[in-house]
């Protein structure tokens, strides 16, 4: 049955899509039905005309107030506030990764200069430049009337002279003296 009520509906005029409109089919279906037993009512109750629903017999529909649970807004709070704080994090990643690539960069011409700088220092230690130089400013080297040889083969000796002691009163007045100067040099 359902196989002719698909060819009929396919017979019909489709505009735009061939796609079988199955939400379609059922309504017409529901509607065939719905007028099979109206004839069917009528057929059975002598031509006595359908009794108009009243609304009590209706199927009363009532929607469920909704409620939020707490759980739930706290759950989505805290999801909320992670991807915020995951973002973030991103971000300071991708400021890290940037300094990152700049100290690279820095350390690649550092390590340049270090190379230039190290070449020109041992151009300065050239031993032939530095022979020329010499002999251009009149140096030479020291002939034999110039070399002197020191004997450090004795023993090492100490000599300790002792001064002669102060007086008492030398003393005290030296102590005096230098208590002075260094209340002079505290006050200054």
């Amino acid at each position: 049955m359902a196989r002719r009520d698909m060819r009929q509906w396919n017979r019909q005029y489709v505009s735009g899509s061939l796609a079988y409109d199955y939400v379609g089919i059922e309504r017409e279906e529901r509607r065939r039905r719905e007028r099979e037993e109206r004839a069917a009512a009528q057929r059975a109750g002598a031509g006595a005309p359908p009794r108009a629903r009243r609304r009590s017999d209706a199927v009363r529909r009532h929607r469920e107030r909704i409620r939020v649970s707490p759980v739930a807004v706290l759950g989505f709070s805290v999801i909320a506030v992670m991807a915020v704080m995951l973002l973030m994090n991103y971000a300071q990643l991708t400021s890290i990764s940037n300094q990152v690539v700049e100290q690279q960069k820095r350390l690649s011409s550092l390590e340049e200069e270090h190379v230039k700088l190290v070449s020109r220092y041992e151009r300065t230690f050239d031993l032939a430049a530095i022979k020329e130089a010499a002999e251009n400013a009149g140096m030479a080297k020291p002939s034999s009337s110039q070399i002197y040889y020191i004997d450090l083969s004795a023993p090492d000796n100490v000599v300790l002279y002792q001064h002669e002691e102060e007086h008492i009163f030398g003393r005290v007045a030296a102590a005096a003296c230098r208590n002075l100067q260094s209340i002079v040099e505290y006050l200054n």
